[in-house]
This record gives C-alpha cells, structure tokens and sequence, in this order.
C-alpha cells in the first residue's frame, strides 16, 4: 500500500502591496526582471519550498486506502512576506560578494529553520555588534533597529547592511515626522505594540528617550495619562491583531480627540492579508495550524486570529515533527496557515507528513494575490 504526498503545484507569487510612501524606493513589481532572484520556480538554497498540491480530491488509489480520510484547508495568502524574503536575500547576497562569515545581529527573521539554513551557508549570528570583529560585514534584522545601533557600528568602521523590513522603515520615518526634531511642532507619540519585541524597540529607539510611551493594550490605552494630551500622536508595530489594534485605536481616539494617526495603516499588508485568510477558513475548522516560531508576533496572532475567528481551537506549531498527533483526535477538516516568516517548505513538511497517516483532501482557499516586492539595500542593487 503505497501513501502520496500531494503533488506540487507553482509556487504563488511573491508576497507584496504597493505603498507609495515607502522610503528609498523599495517597492519593485514582481513582473519586471529581478537579476538578483533565481529565476521564477527555482527555491532558494536551504530554503527549498517544493510547491504545493493542487486543491481538489484524494486520488482514486488512496480512496482504498485503510488510512483515515482528513480535509485539509489552507489558507491564503500563507509564509513569507515581502519583508522577509527580502531580509533574507540581504544576508544571502552579502554572504555571495563578502564570503563567509557574514555576521547578523539578532535573528534576521523570527523562524529557526530560516535561521539554520542561513547559518549553514555561511551567517553568524550575534546579539550585539560588539561580538563582531573589527573587519566584519554586518546584517541588521529585518524588525529594525535603534538608531545607536548604525551610530556604533560607524564608530568601529563595520561594513553594515539594514535589512529593515521598508514597512517598519515607513513606521521610522512616521514617528520622526511627528516628534519634528523636538520642536513647536512636536508631538508626543503612542506607540501601540509589545514590550520588548524588537520592531518596538527598534521603533522607540528612533527618538529620544521620553519621546514615546508604549500602549500594550486597550486597558493602558483607557488609563496612559500623557504630559500634553493635546498634543499626540500615535503609531503601530506592523504585525499586531487588526482588531485588537482598532479597539486599541477607537479607545485613544475618543479620549485624545486631537490624536493624529498614520496617513497609511501601519499594520503591514501581509499581516492584514493572513490574518483575513485565517478568517475565510476558521470558522469551517476543528483545528487550525498555524505554522511559525514562538517568538514570531505575526504568527501568534494568526494563532489568537483562528480562535476567535470560530476555529474550535488553534495550535502553533514550529515544524512538523513537533506535532502531538493526540491534537488531531476527532478532527476532520484541519485548517493550516504559515506566519510571514515561515517558509512555504514547512507546509509541505507538514503535509508530507500528514500523508502518512490519513488520506488527505486538500482545498486552498485564497483571499488575496500579493505580487509586488521589495529591492535590495543600495549597497547590494
């Protein structure tokens, strides 16, 4: 008796969104050529995604098989955002004209399997650019940094490369504008987002200390007492809950009438995209998975998105080979998505393995095409 694995399918189009107020001009539509990607179907090395099945019935073959029947519903879009892959062709192009080692401070991307893959070719990574020799080439992540972060690395005379995320970059230049070098025209700033996430940090430490309060909640939003209440502003991490973050922003609008907010939403497309494709296919789930790292935001609220969505419960699961198959019993339709940091290769891990014990029916339901990504940093174009 011979178990499938479901055949692959294209891959789906590389994830992005216009944003015309991005800085640096780092949007790039994926239909115009790309001299620093592989070409179109061939996976990135250490990071292989052999594609997915083709949404539709189990094959007649594995219709006898004595193996339980699973429906598994996937959503769209899924994994890597433009971001990251972006971040993650960073350290790959540096590790390709600089050779090894190329240092990273911090991971560059919340995913350990992205992270292993990059240190097998080459990547160190490190907390803190004092453990980077004098000569050394420098990635920052793609959650940004602080601004004495690049100011340190001038000092030593490191090679540093910023693959900041441009969407976090547009969240920078935001705060910024509204803290106006400090002036008449300065505001103070409410940064809604997580204590300690390095996107926050990265943020807050744009400005002056003092410049920015952190807002974790809709409690801390109905109790923060600002020094000049008539003078506010507020900005967002880009990978939070679109709904946690709009009653977190209603609450601060109707005590700060004056408060001004973004001119984009800062909540970045890709979170919004999975969060919306988590809600098309929880309601109809016993079960969602949600692909992703502990430590990854975006992919703990897919996880929080799921549950409230109507999915009988949600489980994140880093790989496949860490699943508590007791968290399938009773299930029979199974939903699966990947957080923005996830590769596509860990669906079909997950998938490959499910095959081995049930007979699978798989269905995508996609939300939305993302088609637009983002160019390498000036040194690397």
């Amino acid at each position: 008796m011979t178990h499938i694995a479901p055949p692959p399918r294209p891959d789906l189009p590389r994830p992005d969104l216009p944003h015309n107020d991005l800085p640096h001009n780092d949007v790039l539509h994926a239909d115009l050529p790309r001299p620093d990607l592989p070409p179109a179907g061939r996976p990135r090395p250490g990071l292989a995604s052999p594609g997915l099945a083709s949404p539709g019935p189990a094959s007649p073959d594995l219709a006898q098989s004595n193996l339980p029947r699973l429906q598994v519903v996937l959503a769209g879009p899924r994994g890597f955002c433009a971001g990251v892959d972006r971040a993650i062709r960073v350290v790959e192009e540096a590790l390709r004209r600089y050779g090894t080692p190329v240092y990273v401070r911090h991971e560059i991307v919340h995913n350990r399997t992205v992270v292993e893959a990059l240190e097998a070719q080459g990547a160190v990574f490190v907390k803190e650019l004092d453990e980077v020799p004098a000569d050394g080439h420098v990635v920052f992540s793609a959650h940004g940094v602080p601004k004495s972060v690049p100011a340190e690395a001038e000092r030593r005379n490191l090679l540093y490369l910023d693959a900041t995320c441009p969407l976090v970059s547009k969240v920078h230049r935001e705060a910024e504008r509204h803290y106006a070098n400090g002036g008449a025209e300065t505001r103070h700033i409410l940064m809604i987002g997580h204590a300690g996430h390095p996107e926050v940090v990265g943020t807050m430490g744009q400005l002056p200390p003092g410049s920015v309060t952190l807002v974790q909640n809709t409690a801390e939003a109905e109790s923060v007492q600002p020094a000049t209440p008539d003078r506010l502003a507020f900005i967002t991490q880009t990978t939070l809950s679109v709904d946690d973050t709009a009653e977190i922003v209603a609450a601060l609008r109707r005590r700060f009438p004056a408060i001004e907010g973004p001119k984009r939403e800062d909540i970045c497309y890709a979170t919004t995209n999975r969060q919306a494709a988590v809600k098309a296919i929880a309601p109809d789930c016993d079960l969602v998975l949600v692909i992703g790292s502990a430590n990854s935001s975006n992919s703990q609220r897919l996880r929080e998105v799921a549950e409230r969505a109507g999915a009988r419960r949600a489980i994140l699961l880093p790989k496949a080979e860490s699943l508590d198959w007791s968290a399938l019993d009773g299930v029979r339709r199974l939903g699966v998505t990947a957080g923005a940091s996830a590769p596509e290769s860990l669906v079909q891990e997950l998938l490959a393995t499910l095959a081995q014990h049930y007979v699978l029916e798989i269905e995508e339901r996609q939300v939305t095409q993302e088609d637009v990504v983002f160019k390498l940093p000036v040194p690397l174009c």
